[in-house]
């Protein structure tokens, strides 16, 4: 490639070096430059020729970098995008985009005064199972979807002494894994009428919430998201009744388990899913099940469309209005959790977003 855009991050916990550094280094065009750590060691003997910083504000001040990905934790994400964006750097930031919508919308004005891309990584829109399911709603072949029920169960029993788990802004498995699910059902159905949220805290000394069930309604469809802590035998990751067929799909997309095993893209087996889902129809009186194989999954993919995008040659792949949405749902379940009620979902939540409706009605 004539250009090669060069990528900061900051940070090298886990998220970085399972997630970023090895997606960024997969994507030609990308070269991982420059981490900020505060142990340098463990950066060197992964990427010894990265450079090493020793703040934020030094990563943000290299002249050389054209992006900047921030994976720290969630309070964080809104200072450093801020001032990222303020040292002239394209930002990338992880999943939950901010801790409120104010502050989404804020970062999205930020980016748009200083004519930088702003991108959230919302990596599950590539997920092999999700994909799929695109696919066959694309196609039309479920018809009309009256219930979708999206899960991520885990069996982690003990509580650990980590930000994510302590009662603190952004922590809980709402904002964990509440950002997935609901980008993934606002990806196909757009923005609900109303969100109902139930949150609680299910472990042996839990200090934020390890369970969610949230209740999206479009119209008479009703969109389930759900994700607990102490599931030793998951459910399905998807369950979709619609008025032509049903489509399960055990198992999560393997992508993740490939990247902490030390696998890295290209490779051919990549993203390829042993666990392909069942598309169930009725009719003339007899049940018929047949395998749906699953589309591979591409979490490269969203850093090649970045490049694009960096280059003025594509769209941005997960642009901050895309992810306002995600916020203000976030935020508006905490309200419906602690008012114990269904609360309406007005424009003033969600905007900006062009809702992508079609698959309920």
């Amino acid at each position: 490639m004539a250009k090669v855009l060069k990528v900061g991050v900051v940070g090298y916990g886990s998220v970085t070096r399972i997630f970023h550094a090895p997606l960024i280094s997969a994507v030609p065009g990308l070269e991982l430059a420059a981490i900020y750590t505060s142990d340098p060691s463990k950066v060197a003997a992964d990427w010894p020729e990265v450079a090493i910083l020793d703040s934020p504000e030094a990563l943000f001040a290299r002249p050389d970098l054209d992006l900047v990905v921030i994976p720290t934790p969630n309070a964080t994400h809104y200072p450093l995008a801020r001032k990222a964006l303020a040292a002239g750097k394209h930002v990338v930031v992880d999943k939950p985009f901010t801790l409120t919508v104010a502050e989404a919308r804020s970062l999205d004005r930020c980016a748009q005064e200083a004519g930088k891309v702003l991108s959230v990584f919302q990596n599950r829109r590539w997920d092999a199972d999700f994909m799929t399911l695109r696919s066959l709603l694309d196609s039309g072949r479920l018809g009309r979807v009256m219930e979708f029920e999206s899960r991520f169960d885990r069996h982690a029993p003990v509580v650990r002494d980590r930000w994510r788990e302590r009662d603190e802004p952004g922590s809980g498995l709402w904002f964990d894994l509440g950002p997935h699910l609901l980008d993934q059902a606002l990806q196909l159905f757009g923005v609900p009428e109303a969100i109902s949220l139930d949150l609680a805290r299910q472990r042996p000394g839990a200090l934020t919430d390890d369970y969610f069930q949230a209740r999206l309604q479009y119209g008479q469809t009703r969109v389930i998201l759900h994700a607990s802590c102490l599931a030793p035998s998951p459910g399905p990751r998807f369950t979709v009744h619609g008025s032509e067929a049903t489509f399960v799909k055990y198992g999560l997309d393997g992508q993740e388990g490939q990247l902490k095993a030390g696998q890295r893209p290209p490779r051919p087996d990549w993203g390829l899913d042993p666990s392909p889902g069942s598309l169930s129809t009725f009719k003339d009186g007899a049940l018929s099940t047949r395998v749906v194989p699953s589309l591979p999954g591409d979490y490269p993919a969203y850093y090649a469309a970045l490049r694009e995008a960096l280059l003025g040659q594509g769209p941005n792949p997960v642009p901050a209005a895309e992810a306002i949405p995600t916020m203000g749902l976030l935020e508006l379940g905490l309200r419906s959790a602690a008012e114990g009620r269904t609360l309406t979902v007005s424009a003033a939540d969600v905007h900006p977003m062009n809702p992508r409706r079609g698959f309920h009605v």
